[in-house]
């Protein structure tokens, strides 16, 4: 690759967007020209739709919230923050909470972050006799305790707790989304 402008086919490797989106491309049918146009498009006019993502300050302050509400209640528990993937964003174990529960409240987190749900969904169809859902791929906390984490509509991630009841590792999932405002 030279230092010169792009050809067509050729990546902008060491540039910025600025100097690719200025870099003129002759439209010679393999699409280079045209993918450089979309990027002087806005959302709207390329059809490019927007996601909303949870940002470093999100999940400090769903974390810190959950903390509170877990140690107001004087409950030992782990929690995790998952994004919409349920890869693991922040996980803390409080004092005397076992070990097993770090992993459970992660796998918690991902099952309500993956199934756009909350965990406990899938434990009552479990109880309810479709006893097959235990063999679902990917959804291994199926407990309650896993809540969705829902912004414009989309789920953003998730939050995973365990520890104590399950219906209480619930309410402390959802103290901390609550600090979001939503």
């Amino acid at each position: 690759m030279t230092n010169g402008p792009p050809r067509a086919g050729h990546f902008a490797v060491g540039r910025t967007p600025a100097q690719v989106a200025a870099v003129r491309l002759p439209d010679d049918g393999g699409g280079a020209a045209l993918y450089f146009g979309l990027n002087q498009m806005n959302d709207q006019e390329s059809g490019m739709q927007q996601k909303t993502v949870l940002t470093a300050d999100d999940v400090k302050k769903v974390m810190a919230a959950a903390e509170t509400e877990a140690k107001n209640h004087h409950w030992a528990v782990s929690i995790v923050v998952v994004d919409d993937g349920g890869h693991m964003l922040a996980m803390q174990r409080l004092d005397g909470a076992a070990p097993i529960s770090a992993y459970i409240a992660s796998e918690k987190a991902r099952t309500s972050a993956l199934g756009r749900r909350e965990s406990k969904i899938y434990e009552d169809m479990i109880n309810n006799g479709r006893q097959s859902f235990m063999t679902a791929p990917l959804l291994q906390g199926m407990l309650e305790g896993g809540v969705p984490i829902v912004c414009n509509e989309q789920v953003v991630g998730a939050v995973g707790v365990s520890g104590v009841k399950s219906t209480e590792d619930a309410q402390i999932a959802r103290a901390g989304i609550a600090a979001l405002g939503l």
